[in-house]
């Protein structure tokens, strides 16, 4: 049993790997609190959910335009001091959306434009941290640290929505968006106690790993930095088509079947409860993830990543599109209680879905590094952050607007059966993609 448990040892070799994960695990779970805040408090501004599906676009166009890049910031500079000033940054933003909500200035553009802000800066912070760990626990934990930070991750989303809807039900949007600025401080904390990080240079710097030589750091940061550098990255992925076919099949899971955007709606018109089921359809499509994560033991052994790819992408829009049947069953009603078997099957369906996604995800990013140069891992990761984080956003616009003329549950059935076309379509141009076998990987 004790090796299927998550290893602790990052934790005890490294206080000030404890003290960062200690601070990003609580900051994530106020991050959550706030991204379900804003959805509800823009849906309950407006009654639209198209108007919550552009904060999607609002959001995603500063992290296309910043994510590719944020890598080279964080190698041209000392890591910790990037990774302060973006989170400084998503301080100060986090505290002006619990101004406007203290204020009740109760405009949609104002949380637009914040939520716009908060994405360029992710798009800095996130690569900033996540390559902050290597430097701080020996190569033989890093695996375990990795895994550390998932679970972390995986527990804020589960707990964060739920929290964070129960919160605006119970106390008002400000509430939520006040938790979120002091568990943020708990980050800038853990932040500024790291020792310095710089770039490596030629007297060298002690790294989880053994370090590379100081001359191909400093060639491969200037390349990196440059635009010409990232062209060739996207130039490469296009001669890659198995790396591209997993972009490809998770955008048109994000985009077409991601259901999300209608949450904060389904608490209102479909199944009842308001902000409080909006949380309990969030984490239950969390807790579909987190257990597929904890229960991935198996997959190890799993050689067709391919196949195991387009299984779990259409198991995704097999999952959605059941939970859209589940409020075409119940029907748009408004109804003054919450119905409790609607909650129940919509919730299994979302933990269906969310379970799909977890596996897609494993299989997506093991096929990027095992078929992907090392000296291209990191452009190609920066393009994967883009999709990963770009696509659901995507999503949030289509399936808005589709729901503005569609209503939200069949929105939801129509972008998920567009998802299983578009899935065999994209199968069907690539068949090499079901043929790839990890024990012999092709790009």
């Amino acid at each position: 049993m004790p090796r299927l448990l998550a290893d602790l040892t990052p934790l005890r070799l490294s206080p000030a790997y404890r003290r960062l994960w200690a601070g990003l695990g609580v900051s994530n779970l106020g991050s959550q609190l706030t991204v379900v805040a804003v959805g509800l408090q823009v849906y309950a501004l407006t009654s639209s959910t198209f108007a919550v599906g552009v904060l999607g676009i609002a959001a995603f166009v500063p992290l296309v335009l910043l994510g590719l890049y944020g890598g080279a910031l964080v190698d041209a500079f000392d890591r910790r001091k990037v990774a302060l000033i973006a989170s400084s940054a998503l301080w100060v933003l986090t505290g002006l959306i619990l101004l406007q909500a203290v204020l009740h200035l109760d405009q949609v553009w104002v949380l637009y434009v914040l939520v716009a802000f908060q994405s360029a800066a992710f798009a800095i912070n996130n690569p900033a941290r996540t390559a902050i760990i290597p430097r701080l626990v020996p190569a033989t934990s890093l695996a375990a640290a990795n895994a550390l930070q998932t679970l972390s991750m995986s527990i804020a989303l589960t707990v964060g929505p739920l929290a964070g809807a129960f919160l605006v039900a119970a106390k008002g949007f400000a509430w939520a968006y006040a938790i979120d600025f002091v568990l943020f401080t708990v980050a800038l904390w853990a932040l500024w106690r790291l020792p310095a990080l710089p770039p490596v240079v030629a007297s060298g710097v002690a790294t989880g790993g053994d370090a590379p030589d100081p001359r191909s750091v400093t060639a491969g940061r200037r390349k990196v930095v440059g635009l010409a550098s990232v062209l060739e990255g996207l130039r490469y992925l296009g001669t890659r088509p198995n790396v591209r076919m997993t972009f490809l099949l998770d955008l048109a899971a994000m985009i077409l079947a991601m259901p999300r955007v209608v949450w904060p709606a389904v608490g209102v018109l479909y199944i009842g409860g308001g902000s409080t089921t909006t949380g309990w359809l969030n984490a239950a499509f969390a807790i579909g993830s987190v257990l597929a994560s904890l229960l991935s033991g198996g997959l190890s052994q799993v050689h067709r990543q391919g196949r195991a790819v387009v299984v779990a992408v259409l198991s995704f829009a097999c999952s959605t599109l059941l939970f859209g049947l589940v409020l075409v069953g119940i029907g748009n009603t408004a109804p003054d209680h919450l119905v409790v078997w609607g909650l129940l099957a919509a919730g299994v369906a979302l933990a269906l879905a969310g379970a799909s996604d977890g596996v897609s995800a494993i299989f997506r990013q093991t096929i990027l590094q095992s078929a992907t140069p090392d000296d291209m891992r990191g452009r190609l990761q920066g393009v994967f952050i883009v999709v990963v984080a770009g696509g659901p956003r995507l999503g949030d616009l289509v399936t808005g607007g589709n729901a503005s003329w569609l209503g939200e549950a069949w929105a939801v059935v129509v972008g998920s059966i567009l998802c299983l076309v578009v899935v065999g379509l994209l199968v069907r141009s690539s068949p090499r993609f079901l043929a790839y076998d990890a024990r012999h990987p092709e790009p």
